[in-house]
């Protein structure tokens, strides 16, 4: 009888310990992929480790460190909910692996996509790639899909070995940190941020000529593209994109904080005042860029100068509730210290122009305004080149401190 107790409490124990096993994910590199619609996979790297007794997770897009740390475990599900872009993965363990879905929060439904991931697993599209061309350089690429303005974009890639890093560039923005690789003739990069997942392929042709691209954008989203090489691809200026309307100099609104408090430009903290007003979406990886600029560079440099920031939220939803939820996610997540204004308009065509309506021609988020100590608008710069792009992030840090010194000293 002893014996018998004897062994069922060790069958307990070993049955206690196994379960408690699978409350934790296995520390270190990790290979996850996403699978679309049409059954095309998106992989990414992310490393696992345990910081102050909490696991967290940091996915990487090229040179991009992006941190996760909330996550959960509950018996043999694992839950894990994005910092930003209102997404979460929702797993179950399959031995050490992961097995479930990454589900995308829209305004009125959910997007949702298979998702594996298993340990130990450092290559991102193939273990061992060789290479036929090197690709680095500068491109310029037509893609079918999108606005006029929006087909035609530059790629900028770095190819070390079989491993390709880069982006590609529009005038609303770039497509941020992309990493991936070329195998033979063909080429492969992806990035993933917890809002976008992003797949791109193509054949390339020569060292000048790249086709049959496509471009594969969350579940469903298909466009082709193709590129040749030329070291002059450049796009339009960014400051001629979007102006005020015949007989404007200025811009007037009045929208709620986070708080319910209506905020107006003609407040008397914007007075002889330098503003900067950010139009931007908590959905807009570009725009997310764009905070992490002005919060952690431009923002101290300038602020006790005399310059004030204000930024006008158009999230996917009229619900201010719902939208001052995304708000104060992407507030907490950057540690934001101006004031964003919850717009009641989403960024469907046509409502930023309809809540501002002195501006014509809206191009796309982000957009930023830049106002005189009189109140007047002075430029106007559509989109934002963020780290990722390299040299172009660097050009638009140097012009926009200069103009900000320049209207400082008016």
């Amino acid at each position: 009888m002893k014996l018998r107790y004897a062994i069922i409490a060790v069958s307990l124990f070993i049955i206690t310990v196994s379960a408690s096993a699978q409350t934790k994910l296995q520390t270190g590199i990790w290979r996850g992929v996403l699978k679309n619609s049409t059954g095309n996979e998106l992989p990414f790297n992310f490393d696992v480790e345990t910081v102050g007794g909490h696991q967290q997770l940091t996915i990487h897009n090229g040179d991009e460190r992006f941190k996760v740390t909330d996550i959960k475990t509950k018996g043999d599900s694992v839950f894990i909910h994005m910092p930003l872009f209102n997404s979460e993965f929702k797993l179950k363990f399959a031995g050490k692996a992961l097995t479930g879905k990454w589900i995308k929060h829209l305004a009125d439904k959910d997007a949702a996509m298979d998702f594996t991931a298993v340990p130990n697993t450092g290559w991102r599209f193939f273990k061992d790639a060789k290479p036929a061309f090197n690709v680095a350089g500068r491109w310029s690429a037509i893609f079918d899909k999108g606005t006029p303005g929006e087909k035609k974009l530059v790629g900028e890639f770095k190819q070390t070995g079989s491993k390709l890093t880069g982006t590609f560039l529009s005038i609303s923005g770039d497509y941020r940190y992309l990493e991936g690789s070329v195998n033979g003739n063909q080429l492969y990069l992806s990035c993933f941020d917890g809002g976008h997942a992003f797949i791109f392929t193509a054949k390339i042709n020569n060292p000048k000529t790249i086709s049959d691209g496509k471009y594969y954008s969350g579940l469903s989203g298909l466009d082709k593209w193709s590129a040749v090489k030329d070291p002059n691809a450049k796009l339009p200026d960014a400051y001629s994109l979007t102006v005020l309307k015949p007989g404007y100099k200025k811009i007037a609104f009045t929208f709620k904080d986070i708080n319910g408090h209506k905020v107006s430009l003609t407040d008397s903290r914007f007075k002889n005042k330098v503003v900067i007003v950010q139009i931007l979406g908590s959905w807009c990886p570009n725009s997310m860029d764009e905070t992490n600029f002005i919060v952690n560079s431009y923002y101290p440099k300038y602020h006790k100068k005399g310059v004030e920031v204000i930024g006008l939220a158009y999230e996917r939803t009229t619900d201010f509730v719902k939208s001052r939820k995304t708000v104060q996610q992407m507030k907490t997540h950057f540690n934001i210290p101006y004031l964003l204004l919850i717009t009641g308009y989403t960024p469907s065509k046509g409502d930023p122009e309809k809540s501002l309506p002195m501006l014509a021609d809206f191009k796309g988020f982000p957009t930023t305004i830049i106002i005189d100590k009189k109140g007047e608008v002075r430029k106007i710069h559509t989109g934002f080149s963020g780290p990722g792009t390299g040299v172009y992030y660097t050009q638009f840090i140097d012009e926009f401190d200069k103009l900000t010194d320049n209207l400082l000293s008016e």
